[in-house]
């Protein structure tokens, strides 16, 4: 089952368990947020407009997204304007799509779990004479000798 839903101007086509990143939203109740149905298909593939239809979503982040250069100019005037834009989304997890009825929902995703803080052990270290003893036998580097520079044979005027 999908949904067509409108979220800042622009229409998207959602299937439960969906992230979308639309316009940035407030945070709504409890990071719930409830969208505009447009138009609802049902397993049986036909599209039907309902009233009672509802789309129910939970934000994942809020974000900026990739910079935009916009940049003016007129030809033969010296006129050049640059300016950047960053647009803010939210992310947003389908959770459940309900209609005519029926209600479909998103599987819930896995809880991630602390990673416990690793205890350092102390552990016997060799001692400083075991250590790998540095290389003895690197040889310095030297310059190339320098070739003597040409006499020109030409007169001096």
């Amino acid at each position: 089952m999908y949904a067509v839903i409108r979220a800042g101007g622009k229409q998207y086509r959602v299937a439960p368990g969906d992230v979308i990143q639309v316009e940035k939203l407030g945070t709504g109740t409890d990071g719930q947020v409830e969208f505009p149905v447009l138009a609802v298909s049902s397993e049986e593939g036909r599209v039907a407009q309902e009233s009672d239809a509802r789309v129910v979503g939970h934000v994942v982040e809020h974000g900026r997204g990739p910079k935009l250069v916009v940049f003016h100019y007129k030809r033969k005037k010296q006129y050049k304007k640059l300016r950047g834009h960053r647009q803010g989304y939210t992310a947003v997890r389908i959770v459940e799509i309900a209609a005519g009825g029926q209600s479909f929902k998103a599987p819930e995703l896995p809880k991630e779990e602390a990673k416990p803080k690793k205890v350092k052990e102390v552990e016997a270290k060799a001692p400083a004479a075991e250590a790998k003893p540095a290389k003895a036998t690197a040889k310095k580097k030297t310059a190339a000798p320098k070739k003597a520079a040409k006499k020109s044979s030409g007169k001096k005027r």
